[in-house]
């Protein structure tokens, strides 16, 4: 293990967090991060998957963040630039680099925005199901400092459908976000 993935590790557990299972053991997946409130949840996510050295795991980050100086780093630690004015294109880029690429583990946050939302986005639905990858419970609990890959959940055909699922499965959990009034429950 290198001295990096040890120091992410070391720092995580300094800032109070528990790490709650490992990487997904796939070399290509979806984790989905919630609830997304804050910038830092990014933060969090690379330190927790860092320290497995294990592959990187890319996050999707609005293409806004990629300005000099901040956006050279943030690409060296996961972030993928995304164009969030046309979806469509985006999922397109998105399943093209996971099929083109050996191992791609992407994070995405279902709810598309760290503002309070009840209706949650399905590009991950669209990605997942046409790279033929797992999709994980990721989250990021800024209450109970805790934070996971989660379990794996099965997807069918119906993206809607299975979002609610999901959003079910994650109102169960009780998560708290980094600013609690941006994650609302359906």
């Amino acid at each position: 293990m290198s001295r990096w993935a040890k120091f992410c590790g070391w720092l995580l557990k300094k800032m109070g967090w528990t790490t709650v299972g490992g990487p997904v053991p796939e070399n290509k997946a979806i984790i989905l991060g919630v609830p997304h409130t804050s910038a830092m949840d990014f933060v969090i996510s690379y330190l927790f998957y860092t320290q497995f050295a294990a592959q990187k795991a890319r996050v999707m980050i609005k293409k806004e963040f990629f300005f000099w100086p901040i956006g050279p780093l943030i690409r060296r630690m996961g972030g993928v630039p995304v164009d969030r004015s046309n979806a469509a294109s985006m999922v397109k880029s998105l399943i093209d680099q996971m099929e083109d690429q050996e191992t791609f583990i992407l994070a995405i946050a279902p709810e598309g925005t760290r503002k309070a939302t009840k209706k949650w986005k399905t590009g991950y639905h669209l990605i997942a199901k046409a790279v033929g990858c797992p999709c994980y419970l990721g989250y990021f609990d800024w209450g109970r400092k805790r934070v996971s890959v989660g379990e794996k959940v099965e997807l069918t055909d119906d993206a809607r459908a299975d979002t609610d699922r999901i959003q079910g499965i994650y109102e169960e959990m009780h998560l708290q976000g980094k600013n609690p009034e941006g994650y609302i429950t359906h």
